[in-house]
């Protein structure tokens, strides 16, 4: 990579963790080229970007964002997941970790708040912002159901005494 190519990889790479709502930083040494590309994958179905680093690179991408503190980190094979949903990428990595022993999460960050291992992986636990959406829309959908129910279970009920008053006669 010549100067240019670098300068052009570090803005590239600040814009997107700029952008994000949580980082997540891993070892990826042992893994092939095969599960690397099926990681990336999942990350990208996740809704994240998942990028092998050069570590001085990452950390001159990360100067001047509120994960300049994940610099510390970033030693030895490192990858770095992002995404706008703050649940994406730990979900998707440590999901992988999970899968394969290679992958070793170190932490990452949750906007200003850097997490652990043990942070990251009660990250992943989450209700990822679709499955958050789904819920609030069940959740608003369920009283019109109910107010529909309550409406017509009186004209119901009338119907059935007047039936009833009729089989009488």
């Amino acid at each position: 990579m010549d100067r240019a190519q670098k300068q052009a990889y570090v803005k590239a790479l600040n814009t997107g963790v700029a952008d994000a709502a949580s980082i997540v930083v891993v070892h990826y040494k042992g893994l092939t080229v095969d599960e690397i590309t099926e990681l990336r994958a999942k990350v990208r179905a996740a809704g994240g970007s998942f990028r092998v680093t050069k570590n001085t690179l990452a950390k001159r991408a990360l100067k001047g964002t509120a994960y300049e503190s994940l610099g510390e980190l970033l030693t030895g094979p490192t990858a770095i997941g992002y995404s706008d949903d703050p649940v994406a990428p730990a979900k998707a990595l440590v999901n992988f970790a999970n899968e394969n022993d290679k992958l070793q999460v170190l932490g990452g960050a949750f906007g200003e708040q850097v997490l652990d291992v043990n942070g990251v992986t009660e990250l992943s636990k989450m209700p990822s912002l679709d499955e958050l959406r789904a819920t609030i829309v069940g959740m608003l959908n369920t009283p019109a159901t109910r107010i529909a129910g309550v409406l017509q279970a009186p004209a119901g009920q009338l119907a059935r005494v007047c039936g009833a008053y009729g089989a009488k006669s």
